[in-house]
């Protein structure tokens, strides 16, 4: 596959970067939790849940932003992707949080096809962070 380049991903539609962001968020949680706790794959998927899900997803993002822990890059892309109206409605979560999920899904999205794999790696360990101290 080729690389993108910087301005192929900022034209991006935000929804498309949350939409990669949500799935290379959800393989990180899932080798966590694989690594941590092998074993059966309903439990896994149980614990999985409260980092991946938008109330999770929604904190870890707060949390970053009120702390200054993003660049200023990072919060602008955020930012956008969270303002970013979209036709899609939450079914099992509050549209405010569901947006700020949105927003660090794009993050994400962003980063990973940026090849910005270290920087994805220190966002998510501290969304982890952020969910397992329950703020």
């Amino acid at each position: 596959m080729s690389r993108m380049t910087t301005e192929e991903i900022n034209r991006m539609n935000t929804s498309t970067l949350a939409y990669l962001g949500d799935a290379v968020f959800e393989v990180i949680i899932r080798e966590k939790i694989v690594r941590e706790k092998p074993g059966d794959a309903d439990r896994a998927h149980h614990s999985a849940v409260r980092y991946v899900s938008a109330g999770g997803q929604a904190a870890a993002a707060r949390a970053m932003v009120a702390s200054g822990f993003l660049t200023e890059e990072e919060l602008a892309l955020f930012k956008r992707a969270r303002n970013h109206r979209s036709m899609s409605r939450p079914q099992h979560a509050d549209p405010r949080e569901y947006k700020m999920a949105t927003g660090f899904e794009a993050l994400l999205g962003y980063l990973y096809l940026s090849d910005k794999r270290e920087r994805l790696r220190e966002i998510a360990a501290e969304a982890v962070r952020i969910v397992d101290a329950g703020k």
